[in-house]
């Protein structure tokens, strides 16, 4: 993924360079300012995506990943933090690849929010799976990755991180409240949740990871899909 490196490291630094300059600013308009850096940061990935040439089924496919992800999330709205999407779009990265997981879990948050409620949220979701799908599909061929345990420590951390990103969303939202003060209690107000998460991912990836993975290795193989 030598290949890949270049846009990702040019939207997690302009994901940190837009947190930086909107962290400085104290006006109201430093909301949407972080969303427009944050949509900045997406546009290297997408654009990276665009220029490689898909096949029709190809595109089918991750639109069918992507609507499975989303769709997983709505039966289990009622349960704060547990989120299948989380093991869906690893799964899927896992197989397919980076462009594909990042695509998927950036595509996933989109649409589930269509039931769940878009607002200034959104893109930093898309953010959080879509880098979830992207590093699982970036380490899928180390070894760690290939073993079970391997597998599930990523999904199990990755539930942190994801939680870690959108609490940055949350003190970034509250200008006039901000103090380390508030970043701690953010941060230790989320634990359970983001524990939930993590704990989540493993339940899900201990079920999905035989069988679903199989189906989805056998369906690249035979269809040449998504092929690095």
């Amino acid at each position: 993924m030598v290949r890949f490196r270049a846009p990702l490291l040019i939207a997690l630094g302009l994901f940190v360079a837009g947190l930086a300059l909107t962290a400085a600013l104290k006006d109201r308009h430093y909301v949407l300012l972080s969303l427009v850096l944050l949509l900045a940061a997406l546009l290297p990935l997408f654009l990276r995506l665009e220029r490689r040439q898909l096949a029709s089924r190809e595109l089918v496919l991750l639109a069918v990943l992507s609507a499975i992800a989303a769709v997983s999330r709505i039966p289990f709205a009622a349960l704060p933090g547990v989120k299948p999407v989380s093991a869906v779009v690893i799964l899927s990265a896992y197989v397919f690849g980076a462009e594909a997981g990042f695509v998927i879990g950036a595509v996933a948050a989109l649409v589930s929010n269509i039931y769940f409620g878009q607002g200034p949220w959104t893109p930093w979701q898309m953010f959080a799976w879509g880098m979830t799908g992207l590093t699982a599909g970036w380490l899928r061929n180390t070894w760690w990755m290939k073993k079970r345990p391997g597998l599930l420590i990523f999904g199990f951390i990755w539930g942190f991180l994801f939680g870690w990103i959108m609490n940055l969303w949350v003190i970034l939202s509250l200008p006039d409240a901000f103090s380390w003060g508030l970043v701690a209690a953010t941060y230790g107000a989320s634990f359970y949740f983001d524990l939930a998460h993590a704990l989540s991912n493993v339940f899900f990836l201990t079920i999905l990871a035989g069988g679903w993975t199989k189906v989805l290795k056998r369906f690249r193989k035979k269809y040449g899909l998504l092929q690095e």
